[in-house]
């Protein structure tokens, strides 16, 4: 496609405007997907938890990587790495929903280990230990399914034994976020 024909934005950068399904995969031209998650947001950290809490649930945890994303981007340095662990989570999630096990183990791995430092403080009530139980569990669920050396490359397709990918519902493995959410089930 020559550059005159790009997808730009508002001010003018490369988008690339094809519509995405509920776990951000591109669709066709013409195919109806799903709203996308405005960039750039900045949210409380309340209203964050909340809309990030909504889309989980909706089993789009590619969308709420977006909105963690934008907290991380906005928030206060100290935040940060709370607010990127969160996004890594949803991120592993989405390649978990996808059927991506060896990248979503990884990333459900990593984001549990960039938050494991806000654990006794619950910031804005976010249940930071019961999300690292919830991360390393699935994590260790979808890599114990993933076959010998599939870590081979981002999608999961280096060597090993030929296998039925492991595809988790994203809204059936919506993690609760909030301490109180989980009081409830």
């Amino acid at each position: 496609m020559d550059e005159s024909r790009r997808d730009r934005d508002e001010e003018g950068r490369a988008r690339n405007a094809r519509p995405r399904d509920g776990l951000g995969r591109p669709l066709p031209y013409g195919t109806p997907g799903v709203e996308r998650q405005p960039e750039g947001v900045v949210r409380s950290p309340d209203e964050t938890v909340r809309e990030a809490q909504r889309l989980l649930d909706a089993g789009m945890p590619f969308h709420a990587h977006e909105v963690f994303e934008d907290a991380w981007k906005s928030g206060p340095a100290g935040e940060r790495e709370l607010w990127r662990g969160l996004a890594q989570m949803a991120v592993g999630l989405t390649h978990a929903a996808r059927g991506n096990a060896a990248g979503g183990a990884r990333l459900l791995r990593r984001g549990s280990a960039a938050v494991e430092g806000f654990g006794a403080a619950a910031p804005h009530g976010i249940g930071v230990d019961g999300l690292i139980g919830w991360a390393r569990e699935l994590a260790d669920r979808v890599d114990g399914a993933a076959p010998a050396g599939a870590e081979g490359d981002a999608r999961g397709t280096g060597g090993g034994t030929a296998h039925a990918p492991v595809v988790v519902d994203a809204a059936a493995e919506a993690p609760r976020l909030r301490r109180e959410d989980r009081a409830e089930e």
